[in-house]
């Protein structure tokens, strides 16, 4: 009789065990698909080029070629360049950065470049001309820029651009009293959507690509020129030194739409990380 109950009570232990062992099994692959139907929701989210596109240009362009209020008590920063500028432009909204700031902003296409000198050394596709002599132009923007206590330029730098930005700067004639800011190329490869989402958050984690072919050497020739009070090396700060770059945040937010340009996740987080570069976080 006692053997037998003792049997039954083990029997009972067992099975309560196995249930307490189906139970968390049972919860961590319900937290696993609860967490990776999370990460599939803000894929789809982000492989929305047009959504994302309009996000991306929209602040920058409600601002551009503003006059400065000269009724503001707030210094005066102006950020020119490409769609590389609209995002650092969004990198900044996202996180409440250049508060001290009045923020108005220029737009010179990819196309063009921002260069300012002999028109023998814009280098720009001859098919290309008619459309730049139109668009935006540092020559343009005179006399914004000496009204500007703060100049910021992003772009897309191509290799002839950044080796005569040098020679672009000391044309534009900054005086000692304002601050010039030059922030480099930046890259996060080929985005495979369709590819990232087949796959678990832990090896979306780990995924680096392979950036834009000639960036590295692009942001060396700033460096080089431009010394470290002026120049921030995006690629550098966000991505390290090495050839490739982290396509999530640690949240398994996506950082770049396409690429090239940013999320409004990518924004927030590589504004944050920007900003703890000396030349930005002191402005």
């Amino acid at each position: 009789m006692i053997e037998k109950l003792l049997i039954q009570k083990i029997r009972s232990s067992f099975i309560t065990s196995v249930i307490i062992i189906l139970g968390l099994l049972t919860c961590t692959v319900s937290y696993a698909e609860s967490n990776n139907t999370k990460t599939i929701e803000k894929l789809l989210k982000a492989s929305n080029i047009k959504a994302n596109g309009e996000y991306m240009r929209s602040q920058f362009l409600s601002f551009m070629k503003q006059p400065f209020d000269q009724n503001d008590n707030k210094k005066k920063a102006l950020i020119i360049g490409d769609s590389y500028a609209q995002d650092f432009f969004n990198s900044v909204s996202e996180n409440h950065y250049l508060n001290n700031y009045q923020i108005r902003t220029r737009y010179i296409p990819v196309r063009c470049q921002i260069f300012l000198g002999n028109e023998s050394a814009r280098l720009i596709n001859p098919k290309d001309k008619a459309f730049c002599d139109k668009s935006d132009t540092l020559e343009k923007a005179r006399t914004q820029i000496a009204e500007a206590d703060l100049v910021i330029l992003v772009a897309s730098w191509k290799a002839w651009s950044a080796k005569h930005l040098s020679q672009t700067i000391k044309n534009l004639a900054i005086e000692p009293q304002q601050k010039l800011v030059v922030l480099g190329k930046k890259s996060y490869g080929r985005v495979a959507i369709k590819k990232y989402l087949s796959l678990p958050d832990k090896d979306l984690k780990l995924i680096r690509n392979i950036v834009d072919k000639g960036q590295m050497e692009v942001n060396q020739i700033l460096k080089d020129s431009l010394g470290e009070n002026t120049f921030v090396d995006q690629h550098e700060m966000v991505c390290g030194k090495q050839k490739t770059c982290q396509i999530f945040t640690d949240k398994m937010e996506l950082i770049s739409f396409d690429g090239g340009h940013l999320t409004k996740e990518g924004a927030r987080y590589t504004g944050r990380i920007l900003f703890q570069n000396p030349i930005l976080k002191n402005l």
